[in-house]
């Protein structure tokens, strides 16, 4: 079993740049497909990105394409998120999710361990 714990988020002008982080523990992350989602309030948990367990595999949501980029470490146990050119509707909470499985899921039933969020604000 594996945990996740993320950090980075904060409050940014619309235009602006932040990176959030999430950092495993219990298992090695190479065992592990990854994947951002965010939730904002009201709304569903939508999937950001994802990347495969050698990271030589990357997918986007079509909102986020173009300007976020998520990458992995498995030396380091960890996996970013580098958002760029960041909108209002960006807005939300961002989790870090993980599958044992092969292959990106882009629902939130196709991950298995989850970390607590970390809070993503994009003013006007």
């Amino acid at each position: 079993q594996v945990q996740l714990v993320e950090s980075g988020g904060g409050l940014v002008q619309a235009g602006g740049s932040l990176r959030v982080s999430c950092a495993a523990s219990g298992r090695t992350l190479s065992s592990y497909t990854m994947a951002w989602f965010r939730q904002a309030p009201g709304k569903e948990r939508e999937f950001v990105a994802g990347i495969s367990r050698s990271g030589g595999s990357t997918y986007y949501a079509d909102s986020v394409k173009g300007r976020f980029t998520i990458s992995r470490d498995n030396a380091k146990n960890t996996v970013a998120l580098q958002m760029n050119s960041l909108k209002p509707d960006d807005t939300a909470v961002h989790y870090c999710a993980a599958r044992s499985r092969y292959g990106v899921g882009l629902t939130r039933t196709d991950y298995d361990y989850w970390g607590q969020g970390t809070q993503v604000t994009v003013s006007s």
